[in-house]
């Protein structure tokens, strides 16, 4: 097994304060620059899982900055650098309390929703008749507020967003904007390798009185992913997709009793589980950037990220 890195704890020269995220450990650099490392730890329906995914950092982070540097002629974004495979580094944003998550296709938790009966989310009608993996019309914005750790996301509609006051009607129209457009690269570039980016999830802050775009984007954490070839005849039969994304870990631990719940257990993951998880984020790499992934081996992934970061600093 390959080592994973589930916990860091650095210092680095003028650093104010840390930020321990389900996945990611932000370091904040004088109130000017954010360090974002991106740990091998996984969470699922809000709740870290007790053991990391080798490479999953490595993944997640690369194609992050691949989809930020692709997407800089939409909007701008907090990225500078990425020293270390593990690590971005950008300026620092005040971040909107929201993810704006968009759809292009009716599955996963809307599914759900939706086949109880429910017919509109986050203020959005649904079109009657509709099945499972089905593409809608043209892609919803189905936002949720940004909870903290151990809390869950609430689904929320633009009307409460305005109302509450979590951004001005200018900003709410500029946020629908830049997600649609990122929303519709992001489909271009999934096509060109084979793939249906079936939904996601943005993030923005304001830096300078601009809105930017913040943290992952288009990652296996915060979209998902089917095989193009295959859908047709799967959605017309009524077959499961074959899908690249965090959905096959939610569904292992819903086939073993596990929903976030409280009182009940994670099952335990084997060693066999472990390296059948960090496989498909290294298939999914492979499949959205249409690369070979070099995994960024080493013992001491701490020492590393380290002497990386304060090359950087440097």
């Amino acid at each position: 097994m390959s080592v994973a890195l589930t916990k860091t704890d650095f210092h680095f020269p003028k650093q104010k304060s840390v930020y321990h995220g389900k996945v990611r450990d932000v370091y904040n650099i004088n109130d000017e620059k954010l360090i974002m490392v991106v740990t091998d730890r996984i969470s699922a329906f809000d709740v870290i899982l007790p053991k990391g995914i080798p490479f999953k950092g490595q993944v997640l982070n690369q194609i992050a900055s691949k989809f930020l540097d692709a997407t800089t002629d939409i909007c701008p974004n907090w990225k500078q650098a990425s020293p270390d495979p593990m690590v971005t580094v950008g300026v620092m944003c005040k971040g909107f309390p929201l993810e704006m998550i968009v759809r292009g296709y009716l599955c996963g938790s809307a599914w759900r929703a939706y086949k109880s009966g429910v017919r509109e989310i986050c203020g959005v009608r649904l079109p009657e008749g509709m099945r499972e993996n089905e593409k809608f019309p043209h892609p919803i914005i189905t936002p949720t507020t940004k909870g903290e750790i151990g809390t869950h996301d609430e689904d929320i509609s633009k009307e409460e967003i305005l109302e509450k006051g979590l951004a001005t009607p200018e900003e709410y129209a500029i946020l629908e904007q830049f997600s649609l457009d990122l929303f519709q690269r992001g489909t271009e570039i999934a096509t060109e390798h084979g793939l249906i980016l079936v939904d996601t999830k943005y993030e923005f802050g304001t830096h300078n009185g601009k809105i930017y775009l913040m943290d992952e984007i288009h990652t296996p954490d915060s979209s998902r992913y089917f095989y193009a070839n295959g859908y047709e005849e799967r959605f017309e039969k009524e077959l499961p997709q074959k899908q690249l994304s965090k959905e096959f870990v939610r569904e292992w631990l819903m086939n073993n009793g596990f929903q976030g719940k409280e009182g009940q257990q994670v099952p335990e993951m084997t060693d066999e589980i472990i390296d059948q998880i960090s496989n498909r984020y290294i298939e999914l790499y492979e499949h959205i950037t249409g690369e070979k992934f070099v995994k960024e081996a080493g013992v001491d992934l701490i020492a590393r990220i380290e002497k990386n970061i304060n090359s950087y600093l440097k």
